[in-house]
């Protein structure tokens, strides 16, 4: 193993512009379960991670709207368990407005969103046994079909 072990995403923190509409959106949109909440920040997790958190939002009073010529976060990325868990996390995104691409990449198929402060989120599952395939379109339907998931 190269580098220095890192294994996943254990969590991740985010200035947002309103606590209250972020949790809503992670909470609402992703299923996310409040763990702690105070006057300006949240912290939140997976149903059923381990993990004392899995994302922090800290309120920024003031905070200027994304520019996309500074530089921030680029993404962050969760793994889904399922093929059909993607299915449906594309249906909840697309219904929320924040779904902003999908990509195959040979050994994961994502989508790309975005949340209420316009920070990108990926959201995965890894295809077994994939091989890398560099970045192409995502046909979702031809490969729950292909791999005979119903959703």
């Amino acid at each position: 193993m190269s580098g220095v072990g890192l294994k996943r995403l254990q969590h991740i923190v985010l200035w947002v512009a309103d606590v209250e509409r972020s949790e809503r959106f992670y909470r609402d949109v992703l299923g996310f379960e409040v763990a702690h909440r105070y006057p300006n920040a949240a912290f939140l997790r997976i149903p059923g991670s381990g993990d004392d958190h899995d994302l922090g939002l800290f309120e920024q009073p003031g905070l200027r709207e994304p520019d996309e010529r500074s530089a921030r976060m680029y993404h962050a990325a969760w793994e889904v368990g399922a093929l059909s868990d993607l299915a449906r996390a594309r249906r909840v995104l697309i219904q929320a407005g924040a779904l902003v691409g999908q990509s195959d990449h040979g050994v994961s198929l994502s989508l790309y969103a975005k949340d209420p402060d316009g920070l990108e989120f990926e959201l995965f599952w890894t295809v077994p046994d994939g091989k890398p395939a560099g970045t192409r379109p995502l046909d979702l339907e031809r490969e729950l079909a292909r791999r005979g998931v119903a959703v």
